[in-house]
């Protein structure tokens, strides 16, 4: 029907119309979700600045020190991250070399393992001690007898807090003996131990007989590039939140210019 000249536009002309719309909406969700992502990965970056800077100050606060006497079984229970990790302890025993458990590594001297080998103190509790690092041509103690030390020892390092589960993609396997992160409880059941302590001891570079396995190995420097990453994602949700505003304006007038 056509009224004073006007001729009403028929349905299939008001589904093309409202399709530019759903478009630019549909754009400017996207744009959004973008924006949110990269707005909440800056959040993050943050959070990991904060655990970083955290790190940085137990290691430099504690690692240093003078040692201390490791925590006994009755303060077990009070062992926490933020108050004990990286304390410098020493604890005396004798090696259970028989029952020690390699633990897959990577470090600045190659592929290989660590050795973590359970301590059994005069009161009878055991401590895992990791010894340090031997190749993987070392991996059997055959290979390393003169560093298999007999008697009563006593092992100066670092506290260091259980690794549970294995590591990124590679979990640790009890029944194939199989082991990718320092998985305390893990490795004690596997292993039959009683009365073990919640964590581990590092030990630092004493003279071992032998050379193996090599201490001193803890990683006490990290890199902290997290302000940069945080301050890269929020520098990126800024140029496409200015960016998505400029086009709705172009939009907006190419609008008006057109008379729509």
């Amino acid at each position: 029907m056509r009224v004073d000249g006007f001729t009403p536009p028929t349905s299939a002309q008001s589904g093309k119309a409202s399709r530019p719309k759903l478009s630019k909406f549909l754009l400017l969700a996207a744009v959004g979700l973008v924006i949110v992502s990269l707005v909440m990965l800056g959040n993050w970056q943050l959070r990991r600045l904060d655990a970083k800077l955290a790190l940085i100050e137990r290691v430099e606060n504690r690692a240093f020190a003078a040692s201390i006497a490791a925590p006994a079984a009755s303060d077990w229970h009070a062992v926490e991250r933020e108050t004990h990790e990286y304390l410098r302890v020493s604890i005396s025993g004798q090696f259970l070399h028989h029952r020690e458990t390699l633990v897959h590594a990577v470090t600045g001297h190659g592929g290989g393992y660590w050795v973590l080998t359970p301590l059994l103190t005069p009161a009878g509790a055991v401590y895992l001690i990791n010894r340090g690092y031997v190749p993987i041509d070392a991996a059997n103690s055959a290979q390393r007898m003169a560093g298999l030390i007999d008697g009563e020892v006593e092992i100066n390092g670092l506290l260091r807090i259980s690794e549970p589960d294995g590591a990124w993609l590679r979990e640790n396997d009890p029944l194939l003996d199989r082991w990718y992160s320092r998985d305390v409880s893990a490795i004690a059941k596997a292993r039959n131990l009683d009365q073990v302590a919640p964590f581990f001891i590092d030990a630092d570079h004493t003279g071992v007989p032998g050379g193996l396995p090599l201490g001193g190995l803890t990683r006490l420097q990290f890199r902290n590039a997290h302000l940069v990453y945080a301050l890269t994602w929020y520098g990126l949700a800024l140029t496409i939140a200015v960016m998505a505003l400029r086009a709705v304006r172009r939009d907006k007038d190419s609008n008006v210019e057109e008379g729509v």
